[in-house]
């Protein structure tokens, strides 16, 4: 049985709202939820109880957004996430926990460092070549699998398109849909993580991760973007170094 009252699963309830939130289309929080419940669970554990709760968000933000996709551009980074993904099936299968934990705690300071460098850099021209979209999508795929941490490599490739806010949503949503799916076998039958006992914890979480999308769609429209990233990414990146020490 799940402890509902329990602080870590109050903890990843918090992160569900948040990944509902995000998946609305505000951006910058994939960090901190993962981080929260790293935390909580553990760091390669965590990752199987996500894939669920990150799966009904993509169901959501599919349906809302349905119209703005743009699939030439999502077809562009598809294949290199999906190899992406495979390398991280591979090399990460067999990583001890401590190592595991590691590697993720370095892929969000990097992650946090990249997007700080690019909210900065946001008016200046960004490669466009066939190779960026295949680096961006490589390392999409692999920390997406390694640790549900793509969001920064694939952000910076629509950057570089300059796809307007409503196209970037809605391909982003199309995108991360197909390499959820394609990344829930891996899970469940070459790393174990998902399981009957995760799968528990995950429906619990689920009605949060709806709450969360609501609230983020009204929040999309209200927020002070800029000031709003900056404060997610000073979280996400003390909760970076809050793994080191778990």
């Amino acid at each position: 049985m799940v402890p509902y009252l329990s602080l870590t699963f109050l903890m990843a309830l918090g992160c569900a709202l948040l990944l509902g939130v995000a998946k609305s289309g505000i951006k910058g929080l994939a960090v901190l939820i993962v981080t929260g419940l790293a935390l909580a669970y553990g760091a390669k554990e965590s990752t199987g109880i996500l894939m669920p709760l990150l799966i009904c968000g993509d169901i959501l933000a599919v349906l809302y957004y349905k119209r703005h996709v743009k699939w030439h551009y999502l077809l562009k980074l598809l294949p290199w996430m999906i190899l992406g993904v495979l390398v991280g099936v591979f090399l990460g299968k067999d990583l001890p926990e401590k190592l595991f934990k590691f590697g993720m705690a370095v892929i969000i300071l990097i992650s946090v460092i990249m997007m700080l460098y690019w909210e900065r850099k946001d008016r200046q021209k960004v490669p466009s070549h066939w190779s960026f979209a295949a680096l961006m999508g490589m390392l999409a795929g692999f920390t997406t699998m390694v640790g549900n941490l793509a969001g920064a490599f694939s952000n910076i490739y629509f950057l570089a398109i300059k796809l307007p806010k409503n196209e970037f949503i809605g391909t982003a949503a199309w995108l991360f849909f197909i390499i959820n799916l394609f990344k829930v076998p891996f899970h469940i039958w070459s790393w174990g993580t998902i399981n009957w006992d995760s799968l528990q914890i995950s429906l619990g979480l689920i009605p949060a991760v709806i709450i969360g999308f609501v609230l983020g769609i009204y929040l999309v429209q209200k927020i002070n973007n800029e000031k709003y990233r900056q404060l997610i990414l000073l979280l996400t990146g003390i909760g970076g170094l809050a793994i080191f020490f778990q």
